[in-house]
Formats: C-alpha cells, structure tokens, sequence
C-alpha cells in the first residue's frame, strides 16, 4: 500500500506561504495544516499575520485558534495535535499542505522527533530566567554544562527559551537531551517546497507589513487582551510586536520606538528561520516568491502526485 502524501510549503515569514498553501490546497481538494507556533492562539491575529477567515472559509485550515493566550502548548502539545490532524486529513482522502516558517515545529513533525513529556516548571523557569538576566544567557549555557556538555555544545547561547527548556528537561529526566529526542521520520511521501526572497527586499516587504498591523489596530489588539487578563500569557508577554505593544502601554516606550523593536524583531526572526529551512537542504525545492511561485508550485505538486 502506498504511503499518505503530504506537502509542505516552508520558508521565512513574508514570502507568502499561507498563500501558496491556500493555492495548493485548493487546486487539489486539499487542506492546509499549521505550523505557526502563534496562529494557534486564539486572539492573535494581527501581530500574527493569521489567515482571514474567507480563506479559511474556502479552504479547511487546521491548527489555528485552538488554544486561549494562557494555555502553553508545548512541542509535544503541537505534535500530538498535528499528527491527529494528519490522520484525519489521510482518513478522508484528502490532501494536507503543512504550512508555516516555525522550523522546530515543522522538521518535529515531518521527521518525527520523540519529545521528552516533561512539563513546565514554572519555578524552575522563574529561577533560570533570573540567573539570565543577572548573569547573561551564557550563565543558562554554563546551567546545562553541568548536567549535560553534550547539549550545551549544541545550542546558541542567545537563545534563551530553548537553553531553560533544556536545562529543565534534562534536570527533570536526569537524562542527556540526546536520549529524550530520537527521531521516527513521518510515514508519508512528502514533498517540501520552499520559498525564498532576497534579504534586503524582504526585510522591506517585512517593513511595510509592521507598519500595515500598526495601521491595522495591533495596539488595540494587545490592550484587548490585556483587558481580557491575558497581560502575563506567554504569547501575549514574549510574542512579536505584542511584547513590543505591551512595551509601548506600560509607558516604558513611544509608539515610534515599538514599530521600529517589532521590524528589528522580525528581521531577527528571518535569521533564525534562515537556519532551520538552508537554501542548501536537498530536501527542500526552491521557489522565487514571486508572482510565478503559485503556477510553479501547482504544477510540481501535480507532477509528483502524478508520478505515483
């Protein structure tokens, strides 16, 4: 029996990619996943750049405003969740387009990680958070050491989030990371197709679009969930734009100052992305995102289910 097939559509932010998925989706009756680690909040929607509702009206989307701001869905938390949606997609006949430019989400679902099921600790966390901030993010690199040289070797000691999930999994589990995350690929043929966009342009598409959800009542947005007691949820406290807002409300900044951290931040963010999805991964097929990518990708997807 042939294995299920799935698309993915990945690459940095701005290049279009719900876009593209949409496209797909509907060329060939399909239905789009989430990849986006906060599209799953219910209530970010600006500063997310969420898909309208009358494209998801015209296409079946999964994975978006399935949570509140205060649920913390973890990685294994998504995974559990999109490998449901998969099935359910296979089950029906149809055909599933993962979408989205959270490459930890995206390559933990297509190659399968084992994620330790060790829950938040928020003391823990508090505690690490403090040591970073007294200390440096190195200090949280020096915490993991400890207990694991392996990972710390491993890890970008800016990376502040990434460096207290892994001392708190390791110190819980009293195991290696290593030994917590084996890999089990995904059973399906999948066909990755990537998006990409020279830097400085899309650093300016990125420009245009803060200024857009500013003009589009981002500020409103955070001051409603704030109002709505969301002021400390971690999506709310650490997301793009809405921690620069939340920033700009508390009076510590000017309006002009939180346009200009929310575009620093997202051209911080394409960095990032640009280290998960290489432009030298042989799994990936490039696509200029352009006005042509949308025919281009079409018409692969066809061949490759074509091909059997």
């Amino acid at each position: 029996m042939a294995p299920p097939r799935l698309v993915a559509v990945v690459g940095a932010t701005a290049t279009g990619k719900s876009a593209l998925a949409v496209a797909i989706a509907e060329a060939f009756g399909g239905e789009v996943v989430s990849a986006d680690a906060y599209t799953l909040y219910r209530g970010l929607d600006i500063g997310t750049a969420k898909a309208g509702a009358a494209a998801r009206r015209g296409v079946p989307h999964h994975l978006i405003d399935v949570a509140d701001p205060d649920e913390r869905l973890t990685l294994a938390g998504y995974l559990d969740a999109a490998q449901a949606a998969l099935a359910d997609i296979w089950a029906r006949g149809c055909l599933p387009v993962l979408a989205g430019g959270s490459g930890q989400y995206v390559w933990a679902l297509l190659e399968g990680w084992t994620v330790p099921r060790v829950p938040p600790d928020p003391a823990l966390r508090a505690e690490l958070a403090a040591l970073a901030a007294t200390d440096g993010p190195e200090a949280l690199r020096r915490r993991l050491a400890a207990v694991d040289p392996e990972a710390a070797g491993r890890f970008d000691g800016h990376n502040r989030r990434r460096l207290i999930r892994a001392v708190e999994i390791v110190e819980a589990s009293g195991l290696p990371l290593a030994a917590c995350q084996t890999r089990r690929p995904l059973d399906a043929a999948i066909l990755i197709l990537g998006l990409r966009s020279p830097r400085e342009a899309l650093y300016a598409r990125l420009d245009g679009r803060v200024e857009a959800m500013f003009r589009d009542g981002l500020v409103a947005e955070v001051a409603g969930l704030r109002a709505a007691g969301w002021t400390d949820a971690a999506p709310v406290r650490d997301g793009m734009g809405y921690r620069e807002v939340g920033a700009y409300l508390d009076g510590e900044i000017g309006l002009e100052t939180a346009v200009e951290r929310t575009k620093t931040a997202h051209h911080r963010l394409v960095r990032r992305q640009a280290s998960w999805f290489k432009e030298d991964d042989p799994r990936i097929e490039w696509l200029a995102a352009d006005a042509a990518a949308v025919p281009a990708a079409v018409g692969r997807v066809r061949a490759w289910l074509d091909a059997g």
